[in-house]
């Protein structure tokens, strides 16, 4: 038998706040980088991008972290570069090419997951 859930919100038993997540974690901010860099696709809680050079990007949150977030990124991309620390705020990420050499991808993915402040 199927079954279908179809709502606008989903919030807590008092209905005023969000609903708790029990052994799961969901994203609290994700971008994508499009056009080498130089334009932010689709994202949630992300309010910019910024391109640094090659190979060289930032996203800056729309509402910070708690704490600093522990990133996922695809297979060219590498959390912090030139010894800058990750911040609450701001994420920092370089893309590689095979020979790992700095290079503009085209598309460059984030997914960010941490406690919002």
């Amino acid at each position: 038998m199927t079954s279908v859930l179809n709502v606008d919100t989903i919030a807590d038993k008092a209905g005023s706040g969000p609903v708790g997540l029990t052994k799961q974690s969901a994203a609290k901010a994700f971008a994508h980088s499009a056009s080498n860099g130089t334009s932010l696709g689709s994202s949630l809680n992300v309010s910019t991008l910024t391109d640094h050079g090659s190979g060289l990007y930032s996203i800056t949150f729309t509402n910070t972290m708690s704490a600093i977030p522990a990133a996922q990124y695809s297979d060219t991309l590498v959390v912090g570069y030139n010894n800058d620390p990750v911040t609450t705020s701001v994420v920092k990420s370089q893309s590689f090419s095979s020979s790992f050499g700095a290079i503009d991808r085209a598309n460059v993915y984030y997914t960010v997951h941490g406690d919002l402040a």
